[in-house]
């Protein structure tokens, strides 16, 4: 990992993900979790104040070392217990059936292989689980003009941001994952460029077998 990466990218994007309508956003994906939660790509920890009474342990998946330092200030104002639990969402070190359910918030557009992280996040869901969603994607196919921007934009965006992808589909990725996407809201995020902000959130459950 060299300096841009490990030095100034998580200071660049702790900065980025608490801009805008974030909180709210945030608000909303992660009111209806429940129990044991595994969080890929925690980040600097900005989901942390919207972590519902439900909620009992958090199991943190997040490779970057800076980001985990500049979540200190978050995490000591936190009720729950959170902690640094793995590095790679891709190979979780947790047996199967751990948690009661799974958080992702903008986290599957920088994963090398998000197919690898959904079908290791549906082995850790206990039956009944579920995994709350909100990640940026691929426009609807009813709006050509901003997926032809995605595309041309995609090798650029990739370089600058750590691998992070603008034309990923989500609904597809989760259900090719081997889960079952059980209601999402598609939306553009207010007061960000279309390319960039073509969200989906809401909740997958594991598909049996």
């Amino acid at each position: 990992m060299g300096f841009y990466s490990a030095q100034v990218l998580p200071r660049v994007v702790d900065v980025a993900c608490g801009a805008g309508e974030s909180g709210p956003i945030r608000r909303r994906v992660c009111g209806p979790l429940v129990g044991d939660v595994v969080e890929l790509g925690f980040g600097s920890g900005h989901n942390v104040p919207f972590y519902p009474p439900a909620v009992t342990a958090v199991a943190a998946v997040e490779p970057s070392g800076l980001a985990w330092r500049l979540a200190e200030g978050r995490l000591a104002e936190c009720r729950v217990p959170v902690r640094r639990a793995a590095l790679d969402g891709q190979v979780l070190p947790f047996a199967d059936a751990s948690f009661d359910s799974a958080l992702s918030t903008w986290t599957l557009c920088t994963v090398p292989d998000p197919g690898a992280a959904l079908r290791e996040l549906r082995r850790v869901l206990r039956p009944g689980g579920f995994l709350r969603f909100v990640e940026h994607g691929l426009a609807p196919a009813d709006d050509p003009a901003v997926r032809r921007w995605q595309y041309r934009l995609d090798p650029l965006q990739e370089r600058l941001l750590g691998g992070c992808h603008l034309t990923r589909p989500i609904v597809e990725l989760l259900e090719s994952g081997g889960f079952t996407v059980t209601g999402a809201d598609v939306f553009y995020e207010k007061g960000a460029p279309r390319f960039l902000a073509a969200d989906s959130l809401g909740t997958a459950v594991p598909r049996p077998g």
